[in-house]
């Protein structure tokens, strides 16, 4: 019997000095998914490891992929759908909300980041249910998507289709991407997929090679159209930046995290017609799009290769310490 049916479950509840395993109440009449695998995002490690700050106790965990096990009002047809999830919940009615911009609402709240203490305890991946209120972005999983090649939808995937977006137009153009981690992979097949010539620049040369492997070309070293920065590095940025060809633009999704600032010289942008923008979190759209690349691309990349076997969550400690080895995410099964 599934645990939701005696109102009770389990979740490795952040505390900032480690993780507990805790029972938690389901409420008996929101949307509550059954939790078949999360991944884990660099995010969640930089919050164990103390470089960014966020709500403690809490649940992490922002990437996973799950069934609908009840469902509250509206949501009746999502019972027993395999989906993913937007990390954040807009209130939709905000100006921000209104004008299109519902990752950066007035009221938002965000998945694996909420008090464990709040109004949402099982706000988060790593746990055997979590409740998604009205505002998350839900979408179905195309059955021929193994769980962990779905669970990145949510972050990583969907965080580059919305960056692909803010660069523009693509076939043809020289690319470069600054950083080889799971968005810099994801970018570099995105990018290839749709004709542009896409480079990949990372200190950690295994990873380069791996990006290879899902479109990448040799780096020159030369001028490019478009470069995108997932690495957060501020020097990394920069080199990037004056790389860019007259009328190229510079997207800047990496950067999470407090770091020093990045000199921009005003004149040199004027004269060559230059474009610096940011993108965090997504949009609906993006999320749906994420889940429909994956789809497509699903036979030509090794997708699963990239996610590690899955730990139970009575381990889920141990993958939260320290970066998994021989592959970009680690994963929980709880």
């Amino acid at each position: 019997m599934d645990s939701v049916a005696t109102g009770l479950t389990r979740a490795a509840v952040w505390t900032g000095d480690g993780v507990e395993l805790r029972e938690v109440p389901v409420p008996g009449d929101a949307t509550v998914v059954r939790i078949r695998l999360a991944t884990v995002c660099g995010s969640d490690l930089h919050t164990v490891a103390g470089r960014r700050r966020g709500a403690c106790p809490s649940v992490l965990g922002h990437e996973a992929v799950g069934d609908v096990v009840a469902a509250g009002p509206g949501r009746e047809r999502l019972v027993g759908k395999r989906i993913v999830w937007s990390v954040t919940a807009s209130c939709g009615t905000c100006a921000r909300c209104t004008a299109g911009r519902t990752a950066k609402c007035h009221r938002v709240r965000k998945i694996g980041h909420e008090p464990f203490d709040g109004d949402w305890p099982l706000s988060g991946g790593y746990a055997q249910h979590i409740v998604l209120p009205d505002g998350v972005a839900v979408q179905p999983v195309p059955d021929d998507l193994e769980d962990r090649v779905a669970a990145p939808a949510a972050c990583a995937t969907a965080t580059v289709m919305a960056t692909l977006e803010a660069a523009g137009p693509l076939r043809g153009r020289r690319v470069l991407v600054v950083g080889a981690g799971m968005l810099g992979v994801t970018a570099v097949a995105a990018c290839a997929e749709v004709g542009a010539q896409v480079a990949v620049v990372d200190l950690d040369q295994e990873r380069v090679r791996l990006a290879e492997k899902f479109g990448a070309v040799g780096d020159t070293g030369g001028p490019v159209d478009i470069a995108i920065d997932v690495s957060g590095s501020t020097l990394a940025s920069a080199a990037a930046l004056h790389r860019l060809e007259i009328g190229g633009r510079l997207v800047l999704a990496g950067a999470v995290l407090p770091g020093p600032p990045l000199s921009v010289d005003p004149e040199s942008v004027v004269r060559n017609w230059w474009t610096i923008t940011g993108v965090h979190n997504y949009e609906p759209r993006h999320l749906m799009e994420a889940v429909e690349f994956l789809q497509r691309t699903v036979d030509i990349y090794p997708w699963a290769s990239l996610v590690a076997d899955p730990v139970g969550l009575d381990s889920a400690a141990s993958v939260l310490a320290a970066p998994v080895r021989g592959a970009l995410r680690a994963s929980v099964s709880p």
